[in-house]
């Protein structure tokens, strides 16, 4: 495995790229070829969503990649994933003003994709004035999937949800009426995971799918094995992270839209990739920084099964590791 200081796509090679501009890497084809970064990479494979029978792009776009950005560059790089096969949208209202850009950017392609959002707010009055807000930033009538984001505490957030007068009132009579077509849920925690699973037929999860987690923190397993049991689509998030930020790291201030310190390095993010996609999934999504999401649309269409031997090297990479979920 490649070290840092290692020449190629290594870590510091990647950064320093990164580092130009995301903008540069979108306008200039030339730039992107020069760093590994394609621009005409093979259209992405496709999965069901479940037992819908809806097909999503094996990578989906967070909507944090144009938090922050000119609406005409979150304009252009949004048509150009889409035409790179990107299907599969998600965004939240916590993600800053990325509902802002995500919503003109994804106006003349709608009908042509699935759009996910997410709501934090627990009591049923919150969650529809949150919900309305989000249909009129995204200029849509409709969420293709509408999710309880952040499920964690089984007090404060799944009881919450289910009490009377709680938000689960409000996303069941927004399916009946077809302001959502899906409903699902994103957790950090086994325990509050579980607990909603036992308390209403959720059509998806979205949550950590990472070989670190997996192998270091024995965190994802279990959920996925329970979600498979119950027909739920499983979406996996933190695919290419690599472990929790060092203290003091300056690259930290490289990927200012991560939390998490990413695989930066190409071969490491192929097969912590191949790692996720390789699990019952339908999709992944990539970090927020525009230069890893595209990395990770690069890699995307030539994923393959793990051998034995590049299991094995992950495995002793993530005992190397602080992963960011432990199960409890």
């Amino acid at each position: 495995m490649d070290s840092p200081a290692s020449g190629g796509c290594n870590r510091r090679g990647f950064l320093r790229t990164a580092a130009l501009s995301t903008a540069a890497l979108a306008i200039e084809p030339s730039l992107c070829e020069s760093v590994g970064l394609t621009s005409n990479a093979a259209t992405l494979p496709r999965r069901e969503f479940g037992k819908t029978g809806v097909q999503l792009s094996i990578i989906g776009m967070g909507g944090i990649v144009v938090k922050d950005a000119d609406q005409d560059h979150a304009n252009r790089i949004v048509s150009e994933f889409v035409e790179r096969g990107v299907n599969y949208f998600d965004v939240a209202p916590s993600y800053g003003d990325a509902e802002d850009r995500l919503g003109p950017a994804l106006d003349p392609h709608r009908k042509d994709v699935f759009l996910a959002c997410k709501t934090q707010k627990r009591t049923g009055a919150e969650a529809a004035g949150e919900m309305k807000r989000s249909l009129e930033k995204l200029r849509t009538d409709y969420f293709d999937l509408y999710q309880l984001h952040a499920v964690t505490d089984v007090a404060k957030d799944i009881d919450a949800v289910f009490a009377k007068g709680g938000a689960m009132e409000v996303l069941t009579e927004a399916k009946k009426s077809g302001q959502i077509r899906h409903i699902g849920f994103s957790a950090h925690s086994v325990e509050a995971a579980f607990a909603a699973m036992d308390r209403f037929d959720f059509d998806s999860i979205l949550f950590p799918v990472n070989f670190a987690n997996y192998f270091a923190g024995n965190f994802g397993p279990q959920i996925m094995e329970r979600a498979q049991s119950k027909g739920m689509a499983c979406l996996a998030l933190k695919a290419l992270a690599r472990q929790k930020w060092p203290e003091n790291d300056p690259e930290r201030k490289v990927y200012p839209k991560c939390w998490y310190q990413p695989l930066t390095d190409r071969k490491e993010a192929d097969l912590a990739l191949r790692f996720t996609l390789g699990q019952p999934v339908t999709a992944a999504l990539p970090p927020g920084d525009e230069a890893l999401f595209r990395l990770a649309l690069d890699l995307a269409p030539g994923v393959s099964p793990l051998t034995e031997s590049q299991s094995r090297e992950l495995r002793e990479l993530a005992a190397s590791l602080h992963p960011l979920f432990h199960a409890a």
